[in-house]
C-alpha cells in the first residue's frame, strides 16, 4: 500500500467540533456546578483527561496504523467488545444510572464497553461485507451476517436497556449493506423487520411507548412528566432566537432542563447561540459527513470504503438522533451529542474513529 498524506479538511473539521463542543459544554457545566459543586470538577476531569488526553492518544495511534491491521484481527475485536459489554450484567463491576446498566467500573475508572461495541461491529461488519463484495456475493449473502451481527449487538444493548445505541447499530449496519451492493429486496425486508422490532418494543418496553406516544401526541402528554424534556428543551432554543442571549447566559440549564451536559446540551447551544450558532454547528457535521463519504469512496479496497462509510455513519447518525429528538423531529432519545455531550468514553472512541478514518485516506486508491 502506497503511504501519503492524511486528509488535513476532516482533520480541521474535527478540530473544530472539538472546541466547538468543549466551549459549549463548559457553559453547560455551569448548570451541574449550581446543582452540585462536589460532582463538577470529577465530570469535568473525566472529560479533559479520559476524553480529551486518551481520545488524543488514540487518534495519534489509529491514525498511524494501518486500516488494514483492523480486518486480520475484526473477529477478536469483536469478541472482546461482546465480552467487555457483557460485564456491565455482572455485579461489583456493572454500573447503574437511571435504571439502565450501561457502565462498568475498574479502579474507580467508569466508561461506557458499548461504545466499544459499536465501532467493533463497524469493523467486524466491513471485514464481512468486503470479502464477500470481493467474490460477488454481496446480493446472495450480505443481509445474513447482518441479522446476525445486529441481532448479537441488538440482544446485550437492549437489555441494559440502550435502545438508541441498537437503532444507530442497525442503521449504520443496514447503510453499509447497500453501499456494498445491497439490493432493494434487502430494503424491503429491513423495513419489514424493523417495523416489527418497532412494534415489540412498544408493547414490552413501557418508555419506548412513553416516548412515542410523546412524538405523536405531545399536547396529551403529561407536562411534568413524560413531556417534560422535551418542552423545556423546545423553550430553551425558542428563546435563543437568531443570535442567542451569549456565552454562559443560558436559564435553563441552571434549574430546568434535565441533563444539561448530556442529551440535551444542544438545548443549551440554542439557547445560548441561537439559530446561527446551532446551524454552523450542523453545517459542520454535515461537512464532516461529506467530507468522510468523499474519503471512504476513494479507498485502496473495498474493506477501507466500508469501514470509512461505517464510522461516519456511526457519528453522523448519533448526532442527529440527538439534534432531532431536542427540536421535536424525532421521539426522545438519550444519546449524546458526538464531539459535545459529556462522556469521556463517548469523545475518547469518537477521535479514535476519526484517527482511521484518516489513516484510510493515507491511502487512495488512485495513487
Amino acid at each position: 500500500m502506497n503511504f501519503h498524506k492524511y486528509d488535513r479538511v476532516i482533520f480541521f473539521i474535527a478540530i473544530l467540533l472539538i472546541v466547538f463542543g468543549f466551549t459549549i459544554f463548559s457553559s453547560a457545566s455551569l448548570g451541574l456546578l449550581a446543582r452540585e459543586g462536589a460532582n463538577f470538577s470529577s465530570i469535568a476531569l473525566k472529560q479533559l483527561v479520559f476524553g480529551l488526553g486518551f481520545g488524543s492518544i488514540a487518534l495519534f495511534i489509529t491514525l498511524n496504523l494501518p486500516y488494514r491491521n483492523y480486518r486480520k484481527y475484526s473477529f477478536y475485536l469483536f469478541l472482546s467488545a461482546i465480552i467487555l459489554t457483557c460485564l456491565v450484567f455482572v455485579d461489583g463491576i456493572g454500573l447503574s444510572h437511571a435504571g439502565a446498566k450501561r457502565w462498568v467500573e475498574f479502579a474507580s475508572i467508569s466508561f461506557q464497553p458499548g461504545e466499544f461495541l459499536k465501532i467493533a461491529f463497524v469493523i467486524y461488519f466491513a471485514a464481512w461485507l468486503s470479502a464477500i463484495k470481493d467474490r460477488g456475493q454481496v446480493s446472495r449473502l450480505g443481509v445474513i451476517p447482518y441479522i446476525i451481527l445486529t441481532g448479537i449487538v441488538g440482544a446485550i444493548l437492549l437489555l441494559q436497556p440502550d435502545t438508541d445505541g441498537f437503532f444507530i447499530v442497525a442503521l449504520t449496519g443496514a447503510i453499509m449493506l447497500f453501499v456494498s451492493g445491497g439490493n432493494w429486496k434487502h430494503f424491503i425486508l429491513f423495513l419489514f423487520l424493523g417495523t416489527i422490532a418497532v412494534m415489540g418494543l412498544f408493547y414490552t418496553k413501557p418508555y419506548i411507548k412513553e416516548r412515542i406516544l410523546t412524538f405523536y401526541k405531545p399536547e396529551i402528554a403529561d407536562q411534568l412528566g413524560a413531556g417534560y424534556q422535551i418542552n423545556q428543551s423546545l423553550i430553551a432554543i425558542g428563546s435563543g432566537g437568531i443570535g442567542g442571549r451569549g456565552f454562559g447566559q443560558s436559564v435553563q440549564k441552571f434549574e430546568y432542563l434535565p441533563e444539561p451536559m448530556g442529551d440535551s446540551i444542544f438545548a443549551v447551544a440554542g439557547e445560548e447561540f441561537g439559530f446561527i450558532g446551532t446551524t454552523a454547528l450542523m453545517l459542520l457535521f454535515i461537512t464532516f459527513a461529506l467530507r468522510g463519504i468523499k474519503i471512504s469512496s476513494n479507498a485502496k479496497d473495498s474493506f477501507g470504503q466500508l469501514l470509512g462509510i461505517g464510522i461516519v455513519m456511526l457519528i453522523i447518525i448519533q448526532s442527529f438522533l440527538n439534534i432531532a429528538s431536542m427540536i421535536g423531529l424525532f421521539p426522545l432519545s438519550g444519546t449524546p451529542l458526538v464531539f459535545v455531550s459529556q462522556g469521556g468514553t463517548s469523545l475518547m472512541l469518537a477521535l479514535a474513529e476519526v484517527g482511521i478514518l484518516l489513516n484510510i485516506s493515507r491511502y487512495p486508491k488512485n495513487q
